[in-house]
């Protein structure tokens, strides 16, 4: 399972949390469209990539959703992304976000 799937599951075993995931095929185009109906759905959202949280991509999606569901969201976007240094192989573990971090992330937006 990709961690975001296994993240949704264990939300939902454990804390009776339903939650959409939304796994992009590709950055250009964005299926901006998917996106925005979502957050507009759940008032929420958190962006869940490997890159590092500075500069990666997961920071324009956060500015298109700030830009067109503002008025819609609930709660701050929140990243869950990799450290903001250079990728250390032999700390796999601690760099990339797992399951346990992006619901870690799901529980903090929810808390807002």
């Amino acid at each position: 399972h990709h961690q975001n799937m296994e993240a949704a599951n264990q939300l939902k075993e454990k804390h009776g949390i339903s939650v959409e995931v939304i796994n992009l095929r590709t950055l250009n185009p964005l299926d901006i469209n998917a996106i925005t109906t979502s957050v507009e759905k759940t008032g929420r959202c958190v962006i869940a990539h490997e890159a590092p949280r500075t500069q990666g991509f997961g920071a324009e999606i956060a500015a298109e959703i700030s830009e067109k569901c503002f008025l819609h969201l609930e709660a701050p976007v929140k990243r869950c992304c990799g450290l903001d240094t250079p990728f250390p192989n032999i700390l796999e573990k601690e760099y990339l976000p797992d399951s346990d971090k992006v619901v870690k992330a799901v529980l903090e937006v929810l808390e807002f």
